[in-house]
């Protein structure tokens, strides 16, 4: 843990290159066999593969990926998590059910998930109260910040999602010094405490995930008197980048990556790592025991950032998220497959082709089902929407078109947000 008034989490944050690398080459063997001989799937995928000879990135990118898509099918041919943790069932201490569905977990481990080094990174300290707005109910998202928030000597609000005005209320009497949840969430919060005069002032930084933090939102929160930093975290590898600042408070471009991953950027749809700079798929092993998976893409969009953190900091960066390598979305801090729409669509005949468009509007976004149908009335219209809500887990507008008006382009899930300039 880190040491009291030390400007980094701890020293491995700070290590030399050849430091770091001595480290991989110890821990990176060490996980290949703990993955084969714990982990059922790996004990297959890396039948052939020698530990000891896995000693570098370069070794690691000779390895087989295992695609986060694939999950879905994979889970369900080998329930329930197709074989991949290195611990039973009976010995983690939650499960969790994300859309696809895809099930995840985690153990007792303190700071499972690795994200109290983003807490740190943005401002927050052991005695901090955090407002964690993230969802908890079967969705992993509340228990990653929180157990983050904890293992850093926080105490944690459990608000989870909804009830906005409660969730005002409680900030006005607890009086939390940090907000963790969604980027735009905060936002709705402080919004609804305007409109209840109600006092959120205690809160003057965040720590934010779940979606792409646009410029204009982080300026507005600025204005607002707070200080308001991005993670990007997944509930199979835990923490895998987070912003920093400099010494003097300046936000450093993109984001480090964390000290319990190793990350690659592959081309996407293959295992091969593009030159630095290049966007491509984002790639990790993560070093995590229980859960030790192996070169799993994540088909999210990144690139590395060149030259060495003015935080201080020496580990690689990357851009932050550039958006999806496959049709699969993050709306509102959800991710929405395409296997979820073609579950609408079969639960109502009438619809011929249906496609997912996502936007803007405002500082939020917005979701939209175009289903072409013959049958164009309300009824339909709010049956959809209620399937869409059942299968999505999320609220969206749904447009009838007659058939033959969407593009012939393929085209599940047509994200139209720019993602430009947001970190």
């Amino acid at each position: 843990m880190t040491a009291s008034g030390s400007s980094n989490f701890d020293e491995l944050e700070t290590r030399s290159a050849d430091a770091r690398q001595a480290s991989i080459a110890a821990a990176l063997p060490a996980q290949i066999a703990l993955a084969k001989d714990k982990s059922a799937a790996y004990a297959e995928l890396l039948s052939d593969v020698a530990p000891e000879d896995v000693i570098d990135m370069a070794a690691l990118s000779g390895l087989p990926v295992t695609r986060k898509s694939a999950l879905i099918e994979l889970q369900k041919k080998n329930p329930p998590f197709g074989g991949f943790p290195a611990v039973t069932p009976g010995s983690m201490a939650h499960i969790f059910a994300s859309p696809g569905p895809i099930y995840e977990f985690e153990t007792a481990r303190q700071d499972f998930w690795g994200t109290a080094r983003a807490f740190f990174a943005a401002g927050f300290r052991p005695g901090d109260v955090i407002h964690n707005s993230f969802a908890y109910h079967l969705t992993p998202g509340g228990w990653i910040f929180d157990g983050g928030a904890r293992a850093l000597g926080c105490a944690v609000i459990p608000a989870g999602v909804g009830n906005t005005e409660l969730q005002v209320e409680s900030i006005a009497h607890l009086r939390p010094t940090g907000y963790g949840g969604t980027p735009d969430y905060l936002k709705v919060i402080l919004d609804k405490a305007q409109d209840m005069k109600a006092d959120c002032s205690s809160i003057t930084r965040a720590l934010v995930s779940g979606g792409a933090l646009f410029p204009s939102l982080r300026q507005e929160y600025a204005e607002r008197g707070i200080a308001v930093q991005q993670c990007y975290a997944t509930a199979d590898l835990g923490l895998i980048s987070y912003e920093s600042r400099t010494g003097d408070g300046a936000l450093v471009e993109g984001m480090l990556v964390s000290e319990s991953v190793l990350l690659e950027i592959v081309r996407p749809g293959t295992g091969d790592p593009v030159p630095e700079g290049e966007v491509g798929e984002v790639v990790v092993t993560t070093l995590n025991p229980d859960y030790p998976l192996v070169r799993f893409a994540t088909g999210d969009l990144s690139a590395i950032l060149s030259g060495v953190s003015p935080c201080g900091r020496t580990n690689i960066r990357i851009k932050g998220w550039m958006g999806r390598a496959d049709q699969t979305t993050k709306i509102k801090g959800m991710f929405v497959h395409p296997e979820q729409l073609d579950r609408v669509v079969k639960a109502h005949p009438e619809i011929q082709r249906a496609r997912i468009v996502v936007t803007r509007e405002g500082e939020s976004d917005a979701m939209t089902v175009i289903c072409e149908s013959e049958t164009r009335d309300e009824n339909l219209a709010g049956a959809i929407a209620e399937s869409v809500q059942t299968f999505c887990k999320l609220r969206g507008k749904v447009v009838l078109q007659a058939p033959g008006e969407l593009p012939n382009d393929g085209k599940v899930i047509d994200d139209q947000r720019d993602f430009e300039g947001a970190a």
